[in-house]
């Protein structure tokens, strides 16, 4: 006999759940029977009673409920998210291997945690909770996460919050940063800032402050692949952050690296890796806009660089503002082309989930064609393996990434 609240839901929502979504939409549950307080879960069914589904509600979420099982006989016990969190970490030791050190141990709905992410970075784990169901199991979550990782012999020693994030507010939670008060943590014992080490390069990272978690891991082996072309190139990176690519270009045996952002931070920062690295003789960090840079070489038909990448922030963050971030994208990628010699390279992205991969992928032939030039694909790439893409879930895959040579 289950006593979970029964929300019954339209058609649509049901077809969605059956092919593997797991969001339910305010408009799409048409009745509800029993009382609930949000974050609670409940049974989704469909408008015969049938079961579909067990989720967290929210009546503040335009996101209604986030069904995270489709097992009638599941109890979502501690057993239950210990399984679903040991099935996680074993997936990221097999895909990550010697990269386990550093890595997203959570990616929200890909793992069938709705809301949550959590990054590794050595023995400190950083978290981002943006569903109220997942926030009122957080500690039976955090904990258990941290036995497992510790039972496989890696030391975990604090776990840091970053939920300074407006959605947030819109799920009826409050934004904050902070130490979570493990079991045995102390207070002031773990700093905010730690050096971590990815593709032999090493990088400090700032959780309390920097980007996102502290640091961008989803474009590890991008920056391989961006390392084993750069031999003897002269490297321009756009919109170059903490300076990840630029360094990678650097190992890369790159002839030369200007590493440009608009935020004094991100240079100050790049150059404070490139000199841990010892690469500060290689790579010049520039504070500048990549807009107008761009405009001004192509002005004065620069070809000074042979291998330029454009590692935009995401230019647009909802489907309504897709039109404007084309433009975006389209005027750097038109720019790089020009100013790339004949047999120069690029490397291109967007992390923008609403920039459809055929969408990016037109915008780079029409950048092509204005600016007169063919591309020579070399390789497409995506998101690393620790973000992983469930295909019935579009939103989790978001990274499209490319390389060309230009001819």
């Amino acid at each position: 006999m289950r006593t979970y609240t029964k929300c019954f839901v339209t058609p649509k929502a049901e077809r969605s759940a059956r092919n593997g979504h797991p969001w339910v939409f305010a408009d799409e549950v048409v009745k509800i029977e029993g009382k609930y307080e949000n974050g609670d879960l409940v049974d989704v069914l469909n408008g015969k009673g049938k079961y579909i589904g067990t989720g967290f509600i929210n009546d503040n979420s335009k996101i209604r409920i986030r069904i995270i099982s489709m097992n009638a006989n599941d109890k979502f016990d501690e057993a239950f998210f210990e399984r679903r969190l040991r099935y996680a970490v074993e997936y990221r030791r097999t895909v990550m291997g010697e990269d386990f050190n550093c890595c997203r141990l959570i990616f929200g709905e890909a793992d069938f945690f709705p809301g949550l992410t959590i990054d590794r970075f050595g023995d400190i784990l950083v978290a981002q909770v943006l569903s109220l169901g997942i926030e009122l199991r957080k500690k039976m979550i955090f904990e258990l996460l941290c036995k497992i990782l510790r039972e496989g012999g890696e030391e975990i020693k604090g776990l840091y919050e970053r939920n300074d994030v407006k959605i947030r507010l819109l799920e009826g939670m409050e934004e904050y940063t902070g130490f979570y008060p493990l079991e045995g943590f102390i207070e002031g014992s773990c700093p905010t800032e730690t050096i971590i080490t990815e593709n032999g390069i090493k990088y400090h990272v700032d959780i309390a402050k920097g980007q996102k978690t502290g640091f961008f891991l989803d474009q590890k082996y991008n920056r391989q692949a961006v390392a084993r072309i750069s031999k003897g190139k002269k490297v321009l990176d756009c919109f170059t952050h903490t300076g990840a690519f630029a360094l990678n270009a650097a190992r890369g045996e790159a002839a030369s690296v200007t590493a440009v952002d608009i935020s004094a931070d991100a240079v100050a920062m790049t150059a404070a890796n490139a000199q841990l690295n010892g690469l500060e003789n290689k790579v010049q960090a520039l504070e500048a806009n990549v807009f107008d840079l761009l405009t001004e070489l192509t002005d004065k038909k620069s070809h000074d660089y042979d291998f330029i990448i454009l590692d935009p922030p995401a230019f647009t963050k909802s489907s309504s503002t897709v039109a404007n971030a084309i433009r975006g994208y389209k005027e750097i990628n038109l720019k790089a082309m020009k100013l790339l010699p004949r047999g120069g390279y690029l490397a291109t992205c967007s992390c923008s989930h609403f920039m459809k991969e055929d969408l990016f992928i037109k915008m780079l032939h029409d950048a092509a064609s204005d600016a007169a030039v063919s591309l020579r694909q070399i390789e497409i790439r995506q998101q690393s393996p620790d973000h992983p893409v469930l295909w019935n879930v579009p939103e989790t895959f978001y990274l499209k990434f490319f390389i060309f040579q230009v001819v």
